[in-house]
């Protein structure tokens, strides 16, 4: 019995290059307003051994049926054709992506597709300390790890039963494995732990690691807890500037969301992704894919593209290019909260970070 669409989902057809030149094979995907779409965040899973407050809910939290993922097969044939319709850099996320059956021979087989030049992973580190040398072994690039708090309480009651120690020892095996640049995400929740910015920013100035502060989004579940908690990038740099003095600016790529400074004296960087109040619509680069395969257009709407269905369907992989070309070109110009409009469909560990 074919999966009923989720709410939101686009309506897709094949399409033929021949008859529609935006789909030529030849060429990278673009989408309507001309922006190079070549980043695809793919979830491994929506599962999660972590239940952090910016991403799930306390109670009430639904898992897809694991029927309903792509299989690694389905998923590599995913791949395949993004990597022909011009992606070419991956960042695997969840839920929590270790938690993936198979994972390093998944790496390895991604590592292998034509077109595909840099595979990154964003993970909470739990068991980042027996995995990081096996991953780096079979192709991963670098990962970036969620840390919101020093503190080993607070970091219980944010993470809702999380280990410190053990996402430490993570971060320690990441680096010694040579997963660099190590970058750290921390999402600061006003009341919780934006009390902890200036320590935080402090790792870097004997590591060459990169700390990156995010506002906290109104996503499904967690929606009332950004509306209350959110502290503004431009405040977090006010802090950092009082304790350590005057931040030092760094070019970036335009592409990057972070905006990157360096604190005085320190041997990495900092950075601040303000999707909330400074967001960077102009110049994004990238989709996301569920884990149970749909092309989700833009982190802040519902828009999305199944490609599941397709694969179960038995398309090709000329196909499937062709769907995903489809789905850059509409991809929207950005979110729309500024005009109230928020997402409502999935929540974070469903989206990947």
């Amino acid at each position: 019995m074919a999966a009923k669409p989720l709410p939101g989902t686009i309506p897709i057809t094949f399409y033929e290059p021949s008859r529609h030149p935006r789909y030529a094979t030849d060429t990278p995907a673009l989408d309507q307003y001309g922006r190079r779409i070549d980043y695809l965040r793919v979830s491994l899973t929506d599962r999660c051994n972590m239940r952090c407050v910016y991403c799930m809910p306390a109670v009430g939290m639904q898992f897809a049926p694991r029927p309903e993922l792509l299989t690694n097969d389905e998923l590599l044939l995913v791949i395949r054709a993004a990597a022909r319709a011009g992606f070419r850099k991956l960042r695997l996320t969840g839920g929590e992506p270790t938690l993936r059956h198979d994972l390093i021979n998944l790496v390895r087989e991604l590592k292998r597709i034509s077109g595909i030049e840099h595979i990154a992973m964003t993970t909470n580190a739990l068991r980042l300390r027996k995995l990081a040398q096996p991953l780096r072994e079979a192709g991963l690039d670098r990962v970036n790890i969620s840390i919101d708090t020093l503190d080993p309480v607070k970091f219980r009651i944010m993470t809702r039963g999380g280990n410190l120690d053990e996402v430490w020892a993570g971060i320690e095996a990441a680096d010694a494995a040579g997963l660099h640049p190590i970058k750290l995400n921390a999402v600061v929740v006003r009341g919780m732990n934006d009390e902890e910015v200036v320590r935080l920013a402090g790792l870097t100035l004997e590591r060459p690691w990169e700390f990156r502060f995010i506002e906290v989004m109104p996503l499904t579940g967690v929606a009332g807890l950004a509306e209350e908690g959110i502290v503004s990038s431009a405040e977090l740099i006010a802090r950092l500037e009082q304790h350590y003095g005057p931040l030092e600016e760094i070019g970036h790529a335009p592409s990057d969301p972070a905006r990157t400074y360096r604190l005085p004296g320190a041997k990495g960087v900092i950075g601040f992704i303000s999707s909330v109040s400074d967001p960077f619509c102009s110049t994004c680069n990238r989709m996301r894919l569920t884990a149970d395969g749909r092309l989700h257009l833009c982190l802040l709407r519902d828009d999305e593209v199944d490609l599941r269905a397709a694969v179960r369907n038995g398309a090709t992989v000329d196909e499937i290019e062709q769907i995903i070309r489809h789905a850059v070109y509409i991809k929207p110009w950005g979110h729309g909260l500024p005009e109230g409009v928020k997402p409502t469909l999935r929540g974070m560990s469903e989206l990947g970070g």
